[in-house]
């Protein structure tokens, strides 16, 4: 079975599940709206919905595509400097220490309610992952290539150019995959504390308005919007890889 037809097989025995539950738990649609009732709801208010959904999307894509490449170049900065590794991981570890909703609130404060929080947020959460693999993977480099750079007379920079990002770059894939995933959790927090907009602001307002049909339907958009994220995300890494290998 190839994975598109067992991503359909699998969705459909979800929604059998689903369905299965409303009726034998004769479940009132205020508590868990069946499939046909969400459906109808994402069609009738498709506009609304996908209003919404666009704004979530920049906040993903800007926070996905910043944290990305500040985490890129931090991770180069720490495998290339002793001291910048014993000063500023402990900060890294310890800004993960802190969770992600204590932030929401501070990041709205200081750079208000509108798109800016929201792509400092997914940035936040995006940007660890990504420090964290591709700094593993430069430093983890096989010895013996490095040996032959400085036997060559290569210097610092030049190995790291040449030799150690080539080298390390399924690790920073692996780091974009995992980000991938992470930077709508980090924009639907910031649209759960404050927003106007954007798929986290309508369940808040369906949810608040017992409209729990609306509320599944935005949150199915967001959980197909990640799929489609992380799909096209790892459909990047795997070509780029393909392409630097050859």
């Amino acid at each position: 079975m190839k994975s598109w037809q067992a991503g359909i097989a699998s969705a459909l025995l979800g929604i059998a599940i689903w369905q299965a539950i409303v009726w034998i738990g004769d479940l009132q649609k205020f508590i868990l709206p069946g499939p046909a009732l969400v459906a109808e709801t994402l069609w009738t208010s498709r506009g609304f919905i996908l209003e919404n959904a666009w704004i979530t999307l920049q906040e993903v894509l800007l926070g996905l595509i910043l944290g990305a490449l500040i985490g890129g170049i931090s991770a180069i900065m720490l495998a290339s400097s002793p001291v910048a590794r014993a000063l500023v991981r402990p900060m890294l570890v310890f800004t993960q220490a802190i969770p992600v909703f204590a932030l929401a609130p501070i990041l709205n404060l200081w750079l208000g309610f509108g798109l800016t929080s929201k792509v400092v947020m997914a940035l936040i959460i995006v940007y660890f992952p990504v420090t964290s693999a591709f700094f593993d993977a430069l430093i983890r480099v096989n010895p013996d290539w490095l040996g032959l750079a400085r036997v060559m007379g290569a210097g610092k920079w030049r190995t790291m150019w040449h030799i150690r990002i080539p080298a390390a770059l399924p690790g920073f894939a692996s780091g974009l995959r995992l980000a991938a995933v992470y930077a709508p959790i980090g924009a639907i927090i910031g649209e759960w504390v404050g927003a106007s907009k954007g798929l986290g602001y309508l369940m808040l307002l369906a949810n608040g308005r017992a409209k729990i049909d609306l509320m599944f339907a935005s949150l199915i958009v967001l959980a197909v919007m990640a799929i489609c994220l992380h799909s096209l995300t790892d459909l990047f890494c795997r070509k780029f890889l393909d392409r630097s290998e050859s």
